[in-house]
């Protein structure tokens, strides 16, 4: 996968969970498996019409499956794409912990009396 493609799937799996009921959803099905459309829609106090909604937001995101049995819908958690958004944060705490060490260097040169100009190499 490419890196537009996976920055794709980053800020599309970010989008879908930037609410707070399709959160609640995710981490609903997470703890409890999968669940019809129609209980997941008695959990909450909206139509089944929003439900459907931020289910078809979820699945977007690839962050839900739906299986159809009959007339029984079925939805279940996908975890996979919340890797991207690991690796993600994982190189931001890597970049930041660079910075970090960086500052650390030139503050200890600083109090052994070296007087050199920081440079950004």
């Amino acid at each position: 996968m490419g890196e537009h493609s996976q920055k794709h799937d980053l800020s599309e799996i970010l989008k879908a969970v930037s609410d707070v009921t399709r959160r609640s959803i995710l981490t609903l099905l997470v703890q409890e498996g999968p669940m019809r459309v129609t209980e997941l829609a008695g959990r909450y106090d909206m139509s089944l019409n929003a439900i459907s909604k931020h289910i078809k937001v979820l699945e977007a995101a690839g962050l839900v499956d739906r299986r159809t049995l009959g007339r029984v819908h079925l939805i279940e958690a996908r975890l996979e794409p919340v890797q991207a958004v690991d690796v993600w944060f994982q190189e931001l705490r890597s970049i930041w912990e660079l910075r970090l060490d960086r500052l650390g260097e030139v503050l200890n040169d600083g109090e052994n009396g070296d007087e050199r100009p920081v440079t950004d190499d």
